[in-house]
Order: C-alpha cells, then structure tokens, then sequence
C-alpha cells in the first residue's frame, strides 16, 4: 500500500478539495444550528485537523469537524450562561478526550469497555437525537426555537419538505460521491427554493466584505457552564473509537495500535479544546471522509492536510459566510428532521448491534431513566442564578447512566433477583 503515499501533488490538492467538500454539509450544519460563526467553525476544523496530524504523526486519513452530539448542550448553554462561557465549556470538553487517552495508555481499550458500556452510551445518544426533535420541528415550519414565527407557515413548509426530501433521496438512492453529499444537496435545493420565495437576505450578502477575518470568541471559564457541557464529550469519545476502527478497515491498517488510540483521543481533545480557545465547535472525526476515503481508495493522510488548508483559507473569506449565514431557518429544520432521528437511531443501533437486553432489570432501569433524564428535562439542583448549581439534559443523562452502570450489581445478579422476588420460577433463559 505503498503507492497511494506517493501521489502527484496535484492529485493530492483535488483529492483534498474533494474532501472538504464530502465533509462541507455536516461540518457547517452544526454552527448555523447552534448560532455560531461559521467562518469560525471552518478555521477550527482545518486547525483541528492540523493539531490531529501532528499528535498522531499524519497516520490516519481523517478530517475533523463539527461535532453533532454538542447542538443541544450549546443551544442551551449559550441561552443560559452566554457564548464566551459556553467556549469554556467546549475548551474543557477537550480534556475529556485527554483523560481518556490517558486512561487507555495505562490499563488498556478494555477501561472504556468497562466504564462506558452500549448500555450507557445508547441512550445518552438516543437522548441527544430526540432532546432537539421539537426544535428541528419548529425551524421546518419557520419558527424559531421558541416558537417565534420568522417565516410564514405554509412558504416555510414548501421549503422544508422539497429539502428533506432531496437528502432523503440522495441518501438512499445517489451513486458514488453524490451519495456522500446528502446534506449538501438538501441545502441547494432549499436555498434555491428560498430565493424563489424570496427569503434570502440579499442585502447582508451584498454588504458582506470579500476578506475579512472569523469573528473569534475568546472562552471564559464558569463552572456551571463546564458541568454542563463535559459530560457529553463522552458520547462523542466512544463514536471517535468506532470512527477510528472503521478508517483502519478500509485502509486495512490497525490504528488502534499505530499511532494508538490513546494519540487519537488526544488528537481529538487537542482539536475540541483549540476550538473553545477561538470560539468554534468541538471537533470529531468524521464519518462521511472514511465513505469518500473507502469510495476513492486514496488512504494518503497528505489529502486531509489539504482539505484542512482549504478549510483554513474558505475561513477567511467574509462574503462566503454571509451566503452560509443567510440559509433560512426552514432549510435547516427540513434537514435537521433527518438528522436528529438519525442521530437518535445511532444510538438504538448500539444497542441492538451489542445485544444489550433489556429484559434484564438491570440494562432496563438504567436505559429508561437516562432516556426520561435526557429527553424529560429532569433539573437536579436549581439552576436559577449564576452561583446556583443545576444539570439538566444531556450532561445529567450521561452521568446519570454512567453512576447507576458502576452501582447496580451485575446482570446476572439482578436477573436472579428479580426473578426470586417474583414468582419463585426460573426460566432456562
């Protein structure tokens, strides 16, 4: 496999374009949703990546990019502790990320397997899918998060549903590289929608400058806002772990060994953590590249330098992040009915692909209370004032189901249990 490695350097710069662009979609989805700058989010991505290659030695054909897992723990964080102290947050969430690989450099994958079982993460990524379904309902009708109409219903309608549909169509019927890009066919055929209805603010567009540099937030550190949000790098840690697993069966490299997975955790912290530093969102690696690297059969890491070069340079370009910011809230809502249910269904994989029982007490109990926990709105403590302690969604689901994983007995201990505090009988099962 020596040859990929020794591609013309023209090659290369295409081949890197054309990552970026698998990966444009998903990659500026996630700042338009959470109100973050995208221009932003496309510098911390590129830089992400960077900072990845250099801790893992430019091993892994990878590219970083916004994480979905944080959407709702941002929304919620900004609204409630204001967009520098949820950058705090971000920053710390990195170190989740750190520990872990630290974690695994000592006592092996196996400290994972343990403290992060499918019956914990499951539904902490069920909950993360469903806990924003309401908000991706609102923004298909034109409304804003709160209701607040911004576009009339029945225009927003002809929008969101055109757009829901052509991702659902290019997910599931599309060929070759065009089956990669659903999102951004998705938000074509929404955005030429909008213009036709005339929804588009042209005139943000007109005044936006050529050149201008990504309005950088710099991160300040609550504590409240960084309970809130570090818990739910966890989810993503595991989903890294599965990512980086799969890149290697395509490459037909172990990378858990070399470079090692406690150097891709870091790398994904370091890139998590410098994107707090500049107010971006955290980074991940990216399913839709290793379906592009799979598809192209080019396993050359230099391909993702570039694609983080091109990232790097789109950041700096002013008008092309007035076009990104002036997508209409329908065109997002349509897409994100998608995708919030697929983050969610994610997660019932998980939980099916590990046969994860749910007939024992034990694998149930701690299922269901993560899910009403994550999903329900459940506060514990009060939350109300800026000294007040309160968790609340997904950060108190993830701890929640991690507590009662290492604090109920075993399953066997809990299906003997059960089953001679009920009838007496024991089922051969």
């Amino acid at each position: 496999m020596a040859d990929e490695f020794n591609d013309p350097l023209w090659r290369q710069i295409i081949s890197g374009a054309q990552m970026l662009f698998v990966a444009f979609g998903a990659l500026v989805l996630m700042p338009l949703i959470t109100g973050l700058d995208p221009n932003v989010a496309l510098f911390t991505a590129g830089l992400g990546t960077l900072l990845f290659q250099l801790v893992t030695g430019r091993q892994v054909p990878v590219f970083l990019a916004s994480s979905f897992a944080f959407i709702t723990p941002i929304i919620l964080a900004k609204g409630q502790f204001g967009l520098a102290a949820t950058m705090g947050g971000v920053f710390a969430a990195g170190f989740v990320y750190t520990f872990l690989g630290l974690a695994v450099k000592i006592k092996g994958t196996g400290f994972i397997d343990r403290l992060l079982p499918p019956v914990v993460i499951g539904p902490v990524i069920i909950s993360i899918g469903l806990a924003m379904a309401p908000i991706a309902a609102n923004m298909a009708m034109g409304k804003a998060g709160d209701g607040t109409e911004l576009i009339p219903y029945k225009t927003a309608m002809l929008i969101s549903m055109p757009a829901l549909v052509t991702t659902l169509i290019v997910a599931v019927f599309g060929k070759g590289m065009l089956r990669l890009v659903p999102i951004i066919s998705g938000v074509l055929v929404g955005y030429a929608l909008s213009f036709v209805f005339g929804v588009v603010d042209v005139a943000k567009i007109a005044a936006a400058p050529w050149l201008e540099l990504p309005k950088f937030t710099a991160p300040e550190f609550n504590w409240q806002a960084i309970l809130f949000i570090v818990p739910v790098a966890l989810a993503p840690a595991i989903e890294h772990i599965g990512g980086v697993i799969a890149v290697g069966g395509v490459t037909g490299r172990n990378y858990l060994k070399k470079p090692g997975l406690h150097r891709t955790l870091l790398g994904d912290g370091l890139a998590t953590s410098a994107a707090g530093l500049f107010g971006g969102p955290p980074n991940t690696t990216y399913a839709e590249v290793t379906g592009a690297v799979m598809l192209t059969k080019n396993y050359n890491p230099k391909i993702m330098t570039w694609a983080a070069c091109f990232a790097i340079g789109l950041a700096f370009i002013g008008k092309f992040g007035a076009i990104l910011q002036s997508i209409p809230v329908p065109v997002m809502g349509g897409i994100l009915c998608l995708l919030f249910g697929t983050i969610a269904s994610v997660g019932m994989n998980t939980l099916i692909r590990h046969k994860v029982d749910l007939s024992q007490a034990r694998n149930l109990v701690i299922v269901s209370v993560t899910l009403v926990f994550g999903i329900g709105g459940v506060l514990i403590g009060s939350g109300t004032g800026p000294d007040d302690f309160g968790l609340k969604g997904i950060a108190l689901c993830a701890i929640v189901a991690i507590v009662l994983n290492m604090i109920l007995p075993g399953e066997e201990g809990w299906e003997n249990k059960t089953l001679n505090e009920g009838s007496g009988e024991q089922d051969a099962d």
